[in-house]
């Protein structure tokens, strides 16, 4: 395959926003890393419970705050609250950083502002989603959703990769200054971009206007399906939390090893990207989506029953590569099939489902490998993934017939 320059990065406004969030999800991976190990540390010895509590200080202001964030999304200007939220999570990063410096971090300053930074992220998230359709026309929006998978991935292997490096040479604080630092290059990309057209009707920032979308979502069943397919397979199949169990006590790695560890993930995310970023007119759709999510199952249960790093990285690298496909399809999916004066909030739902999934899934992990062991909990994840793939086609069969030019073929309607 002939590779070329992405569509969308064409759009100069559009490569200012990919390229500062190339280097502020490269730091936030970093922190995120960090943290496990931090916690890792500061337990003494192997603790799922208290790995898995990070998860759930994740998941809960997402929770609370998402249905506020939708309707801030689409009645305020996107691009402000995103210069807000930037810098909300620079100063929570800060403070990690100063505390841990200071010898005062102890595992509850962490859940708690680990918490602060996630309800920032519920503002954060709906805004910087509707956004994208603002900045770049219909025809390069699959492109665009590539490359914001690219970027994600791209960051997912450094800012884990270095975080080994940094914790090792320079302490595990710096981690969370660096990622503090990153936060400006995304503020000095919206400086650069300037003013952002949207959907000028106001839905107002109140319940009914939140209900809105949650009322939009359920009479789309391919947009509904593909949020709970989101939500059953990031569920079952979470295995990051567990990752410094799994790199320290299992395969016996030291923090560079985890740091890779952490990356590999992302590396066949990467790679999956960058084929789908070449791709124009992607047909069948919804079948892909399907395979990818079964084939992301079946890779973690491999991850789960290893005791071999090699084979414990290409087991990650299979899961990445899998998941990139169906996040580049289903957000696809949904963007096309929401008008834009409904896309924060839109996105707002969506975000309980792929974050509350995952979230949720690293408390669910770490019960279960309190109860029957690390691997059980890995390899049950990913029996649980395809199985729960399995249900949800049955419900909705047109999953599986998504072509991908449906809405050429109807007006999205305008509620």
């Amino acid at each position: 395959m002939k590779l070329s320059i992405p569509p969308a990065l064409r759009h100069k406004r559009y490569f200012y926003l990919w390229l500062g969030l190339l280097i502020s999800i490269a730091g936030s991976q970093m922190q995120i890393s960090a943290l496990f190990w931090h916690i890792r540390i500061l337990t003494g010895e192997p603790q799922p419970l208290a790995l898995g509590g990070i998860g759930l200080a994740r998941i809960l202001p997402v929770m609370v705050f998402s249905f506020i964030g939708g309707p801030v999304a689409d009645t305020l200007n996107r691009r402000r609250i995103l210069i807000v939220t930037q810098s909300a999570m620079a100063l929570v990063a800060l403070a990690l950083a100063l505390l841990t410096f200071t010898g005062q971090i102890t595992i509850w300053y962490i859940y708690l502002l680990t918490a602060i930074q996630a309800t920032a992220v519920a503002f954060d998230n709906p805004a910087r989603q509707a956004m994208i359709p603002n900045i770049v026309p219909v025809e390069d929006l699959p492109s665009a959703f590539s490359m914001s998978s690219i970027a994600s991935n791209a960051g997912s292997i450094i800012g884990p990769a270095l975080s080994g490096i940094v914790i090792v040479a320079l302490g595990q604080g710096y981690t969370y200054f660096f990622n503090a630092a990153s936060f400006l290059a995304v503020i000095f990309a919206l400086a650069l971009i300037g003013p952002v057209l949207q959907d000028t009707r106001k839905s107002g920032i109140h319940l009914s206007a939140a209900l809105d979308g949650v009322r939009f979502i359920f009479s789309r069943p391919i947009i509904l399906s593909t949020m709970l397919m989101d939500f059953v397979a990031t569920f079952f199949a979470s295995a990051n939390t567990m990752m410094p169990i799994v790199a320290k006590d299992i395969l016996k790695v030291s923090e560079i090893g985890y740091g890779w560890l952490s990356s590999a993930q992302a590396i066949g995310s990467v790679a999956a990207g960058v084929v789908l970023s070449q791709v124009q007119n992607l047909r069948k759709q919804g079948l892909i989506f399907l395979i990818s999510v079964v084939f992301f199952g079946f890779a973690t249960v491999l991850f789960g029953a290893t005791s071999a790093f090699a084979i414990a990285m290409f087991a990650l690298i299979l899961m990445g590569a899998a998941d990139a496909v169906s996040t580049i399809i289903r957000n696809t999916i949904r963007q096309l099939n929401t008008p834009d004066h409904l896309r924060g909030r839109m996105v707002a739902v969506n975000q309980i489902f792929f974050q509350g999934g995952p979230q949720l899934g690293e408390v669910e992990s770490g019960i279960v490998a309190s109860l029957f062991g690390v691997p059980v909990s890995i390899i049950s994840g990913g029996i649980g993934c395809i199985i729960g793939a399995g249900f949800i086609v049955l419900k909705w069969p047109q999953l599986r017939t998504y072509n991908g030019d449906e809405h050429l073929q109807r007006k999205a309607p305008e509620d």
